[in-house]
């Protein structure tokens, strides 16, 4: 009996977001706020069992000295935060903002240079003649060297506006943005046959849990 409810809620609410490509009406505004609350909600329960329980309130039980005491400042910083919603006492909450913005920063260019600039320079670095088994892959390794080499001199090439783009420069430019139209056209397709992959989920499920036509 619990499945089938739990089955004839999740129809409701697939159906009701679906009523969107009509027209926008009440039940899709039900569902979307169901939606969002029931993500904060979450979120929130999530951030309190994962984070602030076992490094607050189970780090001032289990860890003393110093280490214990440090967990003060994560605690004050959270606590300014809440005090936004305090008039005299909001100018607090941005000792915390600028904190967290601060080390979100540092973070962020510390994991994107280690994680995609460095680990992409050296992907390019490749030799322009690979050797296979048999020619055919010769040929094939070889021509993928090329193309993410030449392809990725070009595509940078295209950004260099220190000099008109005309001749030389102009046409690798112009390949460039060809390469560029090309990955953002994979991408798209991609993107779209991710959301056609869960409108195809989501009927199955309307048609196989909920009707069971097939």
């Amino acid at each position: 009996m619990t499945t089938i409810i739990w089955t004839w809620v999740a129809a409701f609410f697939t159906l009701a977001i679906l009523s969107f490509l009509y027209k926008d009406n009440p039940l899709y505004k039900f569902a979307e706020h169901v939606y969002v609350g029931s993500s904060a909600a979450f979120t929130v329960l999530y951030v309190w069992v994962f984070d602030a329980y076992p490094k607050l309130v189970i780090g001032f039980k289990e860890k003393a000295g110093m280490q214990k005491y440090m967990l003060v400042i994560p605690l004050l910083l959270s606590l300014f935060i809440i005090l936004r919603f305090i008039r005299p006492l909001s100018w607090l909450s941005r000792w915390s903002i600028a904190f967290t913005v601060g080390m979100a920063a540092g973070l962020g260019i510390t994991g994107l240079t280690q994680g995609f600039l460095v680990p992409q320079v050296q992907a390019s670095f490749l030799p322009l003649f690979v050797r296979g088994e048999t020619v055919g892959q010769t040929v094939l390794l070889t021509m993928n060297n090329v193309i993410i080499v030449f392809g990725t001199i070009f595509t940078i090439l295209y950004f260099y506006f220190s000099r008109e783009h005309k001749g030389v420069l102009g046409v690798s430019s112009k390949v460039g943005v060809t390469i560029l139209m090309l990955t953002f056209g994979a991408s798209f397709g991609y993107t779209i046959m991710a959301r056609i992959s869960l409108l195809i989920g989501r009927i199955y499920f309307l048609l196989h849990n909920w009707l069971r036509l097939v």
